[in-house]
C-alpha cells in the first residue's frame, strides 16, 4: 500500500460514492464518507453493507474480511472529519457548479499535504482545480460505473497537477487492485469522448424511426457483441448523466456531432432518467424492463 494515502475521504454516499468507499475499504484503507445529510450517509453506508453481505453469501468474499471493511468506514457529517485525509475524492452528482462548491469549501479544512480528486466523468480538471487552491495536489479519477465490478480507473492531470500528486494517485489505483489509463484533459476524456456519442447517435437512430427501443438494443448486442444494449446503457448510467456529459462535449467541442438529441433533453425534461427513477427507454416499473418506446 502507498505509504502516502492512508485515510480517504468521500463527498458523496450515492452510486459512485459508495462504490469507490467499498473497494477502498476492501483494500485496507480508512473511509469518512459524506453527504448532504446523515440520512444520506446511512442509506449509503447500509447499502454497502447489504452488497458485502451478498458477496459473503456468494462466497467472493469471506465474513472475516466483509467485517473489517465495514469497521473501516465510517460516517463524516461535514468537511472537518476530513481534517486528517490524506486524500479526498468528490463524487457529487455530475454538475459543474456543484462540484465547484465542494471543493471550494473542502480546500481550508484540509491538512496541507492532501490530495484532493474528483471523480468527474466530463468536466475539465484545471477548470476544477482553479476553486481548491491546491491546484498542484489536484487530479481526476476517475472510477467506472459499478465501482467494485469495473477494472478501469482514468486518471486527468490538470495543467497545473504535480508529478507527486500523479504518481500518489497512480500507486492508490493499484492498491485497490484497478487498471489505470491516462487521459489528457479534454472533455469527457477516453471513455465517454467515445462510448457516449455512440449512445446519443442510437438514441438519435430511435428519434428518426429507423429502428425500435428493443431492436436497436438487440442489434448492437448481437451485431456488435455488446453486453448491453445502447439504449440499456443509458438507463443504467442515467439519462441525466448522458444528457451532462453530451453537453460538455458539445460545448467543449463545439462540433455538431456532438449536439444531445432532442429525444434525450425529453426523456430528461420528463424526470425519465432510467433505472433510478424506474423509467427511462424501458419502464421498469413492473420489475421486467418494457420498452418505452
Amino acid at each position: 500500500m502507498s505509504s502516502e494515502i492512508r485515510k480517504i475521504g468521500i463527498v458523496g454516499a450515492g452510486q459512485m460514492g459508495k462504490g469507490i468507499a467499498q473497494v477502498c475499504a476492501l483494500a485496507g484503507f480508512d473511509v469518512a464518507v459524506n453527504d448532504v445529510s446523515d440520512e444520506r450517509i446511512g442509506a449509503g453506508i447500509d447499502d454497502i453493507s447489504a452488497h458485502l453481505c451478498r458477496a459473503v453469501e456468494r462466497g467472493q468474499l469471506d465474513e472475516a474480511r466483509r467485517k473489517a471493511a465495514l469497521g473501516r468506514i465510517r460516517p463524516a457529517s461535514s468537511y472537518a472529519a476530513f481534517a486528517d485525509s490524506d486524500l479526498v475524492i468528490e463524487a457529487a452528482t455530475e454538475n459543474e457548479e456543484v462540484k465547484r462548491k465542494i471543493l471550494s469549501d473542502l480546500g481550508p479544512t484540509l491538512r496541507p499535504g492532501a490530495i484532493v480528486a474528483t471523480n468527474t466523468s466530463s468536466i475539465s480538471i484545471t477548470r476544477l482545480a482553479s476553486v481548491t487552491g491546491r491546484p498542484e495536489q489536484f487530479i481526476g479519477i476517475h472510477f467506472m460505473n459499478p465501482v467494485p465490478k469495473m477494472q478501469l480507473v482514468e486518471l486527468i492531470r490538470g495543467i497545473a497537477t504535480e508529478d507527486r500528486t500523479f504518481e500518489t494517485a497512480k500507486q492508490f489505483i493499484a492498491d485497490l487492485g484497478k487498471t489505470v489509463t491516462v487521459s489528457e484533459d479534454f472533455p469527457a476524456f477516453i471513455v465517454n469522448r467515445i462510448l457516449l456519442p455512440m449512445i446519443n447517435e442510437a438514441i438519435y437512430t430511435l428519434y428518426e424511426g429507423v429502428g425500435t427501443v428493443e431492436a436497436i438494443d438487440t442489434a448492437m448486442r448481437l451485431g456488435a457483441n455488446h453486453p448491453m444494449g445502447p439504449l440499456q446503457l443509458a438507463d443504467f448510467i442515467g439519462l441525466d448523466v448522458c444528457l451532462s456529459v453530451m453537453q460538455v462535449l458539445h460545448e467543449g467541442l463545439a462540433d455538431s456531432k456532438y449536439r444531445p438529441c432532442p429525444l434525450l433533453v425529453k426523456y430528461v425534461e420528463a424526470g425519465w432518467l432510467g433505472r433510478k427513477t424506474q423509467r427511462g427507454f424501458y419502464d421498469y416499473r413492473s420489475g421486467t424492463p418494457v420498452p418505452t418506446r
